[in-house]
Order: structure tokens, then C-alpha cells, then sequence
């Protein structure tokens, strides 16, 4: 069973990054529109700090969380939206606090997480390097969203790789839900890391290929911009129609960002609006699946949890 130290050391590196990027930020600031409709700065943490108190239920209370997936089978299209403008709600400083300690909270949980553990979800269990991995996930795209009504450029850093491994592995779940089926063959995928290096999975000798940034990868499956504005090269028609489809969260597939016809620039551009959030959701990571919790058809947000780092 692989070690989830190293994704959990990544999802708070990339939580302290976000912070940074806050934390200083004025009351007119937090109430600043993001690309997601209807969503401000606020809501985008808020979105993180409730999906990680969340996400704690399931780690450390099985009993209360089974309660909240109760609410969430009883508004299914709501839930989601209301949780994070409730917690929108407070004094900048007041929501500030609350991510932080849940956030901090949740990564302790999962470093004394039994080695075998397998956490309810709102979809099926996840281990704690599948929960580690989905709210890195999540706390990277959203930030995008947060750097994007900022105006501020984010460096990408090697730490997408897990969210690279994770949009390979939901392939098939793509596939699925968009009433295809998947490919038999596996795909080659050669993709370069911020820091230069190349990441690869699949046969050398797969008649499908994708290649280009990890990063122009990551930005696809979330949602964060079309496949129109990626230096993402696909050869072979399934290849081809995967880029098409592709998503790392589970739930419905959502409309995805409009196209602004120009190549990838960053994390900060090149992002067009895709809706708040889907609900949050599971994906196996050894099966490769995912399996759709309180979503909403508008992603991104909900992860498709799995493929630790």
C-alpha cells in the first residue's frame, strides 16, 4: 500500500500557498467575483473549508458524517452551494480561522489514519491517500479560481503531479459518463512537469498518445479551461476524443470553461467560467472509477478521489 505521506505533505504545501495568497487580502477583495458564477473569493474558501470539515467527519466521526450524507441525498442540487454560503457568511478573519483549523485538523487525522483505513464518502470509500489526493485537488483548482479574480499569476510546481496520476486514472470514468465506452488499449501519456521532468504512463508502444504540460493536463481535467487554449497534443481517435471529455471529478460532466483561442498561459489565465462546484464525490483508485456524490451538472470542485502521489 503506498505511503500517503508525500500527498499529504503536498496538499498542505499547496493549502499554505493559498493562504499566502489571502490572507492579506481586504474585505472588497474577499467579495471579488471568480470565474465561478454567482461565487466570490469567500466562497471559493468557504467551499474549502467545508468540504475539509467534511471530509474530517469522515475521517474521525463515521456516525455524523453518515448524517450529512443524508442532507445531502435530501437536496442534492443545493447542497453543495448552501454549504459553502453558509460558511461565505462570516467575518473575513472568522472564515480564515475556520479553514485553517480545519484544514489542519483533517491533515493530522490522516497522518494517524490506520495504514488500511477506508473512509465514507459520498460516493464509495476512499483510503487516506485518495482523500489526501482529492482535497488537493480540489484546494489547487479552486485557488486557480482565486488567483484568476486576483489578477495573479500562480507558478505551477511539481506538486500537480498527483493530480496528473489522478486524471489518468479516471480515463475510463470519463468515458462512462459521458454514455461511451472506454477504450480497451491503454493510452501513452508523456507529459513534462513545471520542473522539467517527464512524466509517463502506459505502453511506449500504445497506438494512442497524449502529450504536452502536466500543467495545460491538470487545467483540463478540472475544468479550469478548454482544451482550445492547451499545448495538449493527442494522437489517435480515442486519444482524441478523451481530451474531449476528460474530467478528474466525479459527478455529471459539467459545460467546462469557454474557449478564449489562445495557447495555455498559466494557472491565472486562459480560465472562463464553469459554475461553482460539483458535489463532493469518490473515485476508486485502484479501480480507476468514480462514482458521482451531491453533484451539481456545473463543475468543477467535486474530486474524483484517487491515484495517490
Amino acid at each position: 500500500m503506498a505511503d500517503p505521506t508525500p500527498v499529504i505533505d503536498d496538499l498542505c504545501a499547496e493549502s499554505e500557498e493559498l493562504d499566502l495568497l489571502v490572507a492579506g487580502l481586504s474585505q472588497e477583495q474577499w467579495s471579488l467575483p471568480t470565474p465561478a458564477p454567482g461565487w466570490t473569493v469567500a466562497h471559493q474558501i468557504a467551499h474549502l473549508a467545508w468540504t475539509d470539515h467534511a471530509s474530517l467527519l469522515a475521517v474521525t466521526d463515521q456516525r455524523a458524517f453518515s448524517r450529512e450524507v443524508e442532507k445531502a441525498l435530501a437536496a442534492p442540487g443545493d447542497f453543495v452551494d448552501d454549504g459553502a454560503a453558509e460558511v461565505a457568511r462570516k467575518p473575513p478573519a472568522r472564515l480564515l480561522a475556520y479553514w485553517r483549523a480545519g484544514r489542519e485538523d483533517l491533515a493530522e487525522a490522516l497522518r494517524n489514519a490506520p495504514e488500511d483505513a477506508r473512509f465514507p464518502w459520498y460516493g464509495p470509500p476512499m483510503s487516506t491517500a485518495s482523500m489526501a489526493t482529492a482535497r488537493l485537488m480540489e484546494t489547487w483548482a479552486h485557488g486557480l479560481d482565486v488567483a484568476d479574480a486576483l489578477g495573479v499569476t500562480r507558478e505551477p510546481s511539481d506538486r500537480i503531479g498527483h493530480i496528473v496520476r489522478l486524471g489518468v486514472r479516471t480515463r475510463d470514468f470519463a468515458f462512462g459518463v459521458h454514455g461511451l465506452t472506454p477504450p480497451f488499449e491503454q493510452f501513452r501519456i508523456e507529459l513534462t512537469a513545471p520542473s522539467g521532468e517527464l512524466w509517463t504512463y502506459g505502453p511506449e508502444d500504445a497506438a494512442d498518445r497524449v502529450t504536452g504540460p502536466a500543467l495545460d493536463f491538470c487545467l483540463l481535467v478540472t475544468q479550469r479551461a478548454h482544451r482550445a487554449d492547451l499545448a495538449l497534443r493527442a494522437e489517435g481517435e480515442d486519444a482524441d476524443r478523451w481530451l474531449d471529455i476528460a474530467q478528474a471529478f466525479a459527478g455529471p460532466p459539467g459545460k467546462g470553461r469557454a474557449p478564449k483561442g489562445t495557447a495555455s498561459e498559466g494557472p491565472a489565465r486562459g480560465t472562463a467560467s464553469g459554475g461553482p462546484a460539483a458535489g463532493p464525490a469518490s473515485a476508486d483508485s485502484d479501480k480507476g472509477t468514480a462514482s458521482g456524490g451531491p453533484a451539481k451538472a456545473t463543475p468543477p470542485g467535486g474530486p474524483a478521489a484517487g491515484a495517490a502521489g
